[in-house]
Order: C-alpha cells, then structure tokens, then sequence
C-alpha cells in the first residue's frame, strides 16, 4: 500500500511552464524530501537525482573540469574515493568505474556517455516497480527516438548512440521503417517525430517538454497525496528549473552539442557548421 503524505503535497508550489520564480530549488526541495518522506519512498527520489551523479562521475573520471553539479547524491570527495574501491555506490556505477579504470568497456562499442546510461537504465529498470520503472523506461524511449530521428535527418549513423538492450531500443537501432515498426506500442512516437522534424531548436526542446509534462499528467491522475505524485513533482521540477535559465541561444547550443555527440567521427553538415 502506497503512503500518502497530506501535508507535504498539499503545501507543494504549483508548477507549470513558464513559472519564473521558484521557493524551492533542486537541492532544497531534496532536503525537504529526506525529513518528510519515509526511507523506502526517499530511496525512490534518490534514484532520480542519480543522473546528476552520472554527469559528475564522467566530469571527474574524464577530466572534464566542469562545475560540479550539487544536486547529485555524492560529494565530489566521495565519488573521488570511489575510485579507488568501488563499493558505496550504486551497482552500474561501480561496474563502470572499474571498466574504465582498467580500459575494458563492458560495451566496447559506446562512447563513455552511452554505455554509463546504458548500465543506469539496465538496472533502473531491473531494481524499480510501478511509477518509477514506467518512467525510466520512457525516458529512455524517448531519449533514443529522439537521437535516431535527428541523425535519419542529419544522415549521421547512430547505431551505437542507442541506449539498453529491450525490444523497443534494438528496433529503434536496427529498424529502417519509418516507425521503426513501432507505431502500435507507443503511442508518443508520432508526436516525436514531429517534434523532431522541428526548425526552431528552443521550440523543440520546449515541445519535448511538454510531452513529458502531459505524460506526467496521465500517469499521476488519481495519485494525489503519494509517492508518485512526489516523484513526478520532482521531474517537473528540473523541466521548470531548466528553462527558467535557457534562451534561444542556449536552445541552439544544446542542438548543436547533441549533434557533435551524435557524429563523432563524421562531418557535421555545412547548414549547421556555418551558423554564428
């Protein structure tokens, strides 16, 4: 039986797109969580922060001497110390940080990035029930159709620039279909391929958001003092913490950045190389 948590829900800010202010932000509102929820339903909001730690691990392993981004679960300290003996950390982290350590990918084909995500959805989605487990394995959906879609239009070969190993993302890395034969299981695959076929790249990343949003919406319907309402409370909440910050400028930037990830070794085309 799931906990409902009255209070702490009904004295929650409202969230929608286009708030400008915010009374709590990423990190206060995690604190807030460990006080109120119980552990068993504080575990669940963890794993949602652990994409912050995965962006960190990589910073630190690679070098990368990025701002290191607190929301995450660890301390730079901490990570560092895992270095050396892996054993504090989630199971995909510490396969991965031994695989790197000793230059033996566990998928020797993936960029760093790709065989990270790849280890954090394997076991997200082997280790979660219910809400959470449906919205890794969205996530991850959404996040792969998104890449073949831009790379079909930019001719770029993204074979190994798909993430897990299920049916849906081996259809998506090997499918020449224009659905990639699957039109029938999900239902948002339309709505993306639009979104992706987009020309205004802030608006793209705007519409994505929005089928999140309304996902979100969809599965929490009726859940309206529990943990999933808490939880999609939290993905909503980086959504909003993200554009309160993002431009059209930056709308560009995370376009191109996803391209120059998605080619590697390729060319990107003139049309994008040649813009100021």
């Amino acid at each position: 039986m799931k906990r409902n948590y009255y209070y702490l829900v009904a004295g929650l800010q409202d969230l929608f797109p286009g708030i400008n202010k915010l009374i709590l932000d990423q990190i206060g509102f995690r604190e807030l969580l460990s006080e109120h929820l119980h552990p068993s339903d504080y575990r669940l909001v963890r794993m949602l922060y652990l994409e912050y730690d995965n962006s960190n691990l990589l910073n630190l392993l690679q070098e990368k001497n990025l701002p290191f981004d607190e929301r995450g679960n660890y301390s730079a300290d901490f990570l560092l110390e895992q270095f050396r003996e892996p054993e504090g950390v989630p199971d995909y982290m510490a396969t991965f940080i031994t695989a790197f350590r000793q230059q033996e990918p566990v998928y020797p084909g993936l960029s760093p990035e790709n065989e990270l995500s790849t280890l954090f959805y394997q076991e997200m989605l082997q280790s979660t029930d219910g809400f959470l487990n449906e919205w890794f394995r969205f996530s991850m959906n959404m996040k792969n159709l998104l890449t073949a879609l831009i790379a079909r239009q930019q001719q770029i070969p993204y074979e190994h620039q798909v993430i897990g190993d299920d049916e849906v993302s081996n259809a998506i890395r090997k499918s020449h279909l224009r659905d990639f034969g699957l039109g029938s299981e999900l239902e948002y695959l339309e709505k993306i391929t639009e979104i992706a076929s987009m020309d205004d790249f802030t608006e793209r990343e705007k519409a994505i958001d929005q089928v999140i949003w309304d996902y979100l919406d969809e599965r929490t319907f009726f859940e309206y003092f529990t943990i999933d309402r808490i939880l999609a409370y939290v993905i909503r909440l980086d959504m909003v913490s993200r554009w309160m910050a993002i431009d059209t400028e930056r709308g560009i930037e995370l376009f191109r950045k996803a391209l120059e990830a998605l080619q590697g070794e390729y060319q990107l085309p003139k049309l994008f190389t040649d813009k100021k």
